[in-house]
């Protein structure tokens, strides 16, 4: 069970309330629900997508592949699309 609150005070009291009802213990902070590794910090909760990336890779045995630049001019501006809508079944 993950018990998520930005009050540490509200997950230690149920963590108590809990271990009085049930034969539990805690094991402390989760740094990976499912297969997403996170990091807490002061202004909220971080997802490392990396870290799954990796895994899959691993998985098929592509993690030995090198990392290669993607050829993309960064000095062009990206703005959103003010255009007409597009029908996304007949675009695909």
């Amino acid at each position: 069970m993950l018990i998520l609150d930005s009050n540490d005070h509200m997950i230690k009291s149920i963590t108590k309330m809990l271990v009085n009802k049930f034969d539990m213990k805690d094991i402390s902070v989760a740094n990976v629900i499912l297969g997403i590794k996170t990091s807490k910090r002061s202004n909220g909760l971080i997802l490392f997508q990396s870290y799954y990336i990796e895994k899959i890779l691993k998985k098929f045995s592509k993690d030995n592949n090198i990392i290669v630049k993607t050829q993309i001019n960064t000095s062009v501006y990206m703005s959103k699309n003010k255009g007409n809508e597009i029908n996304q079944l007949e675009y695909s």
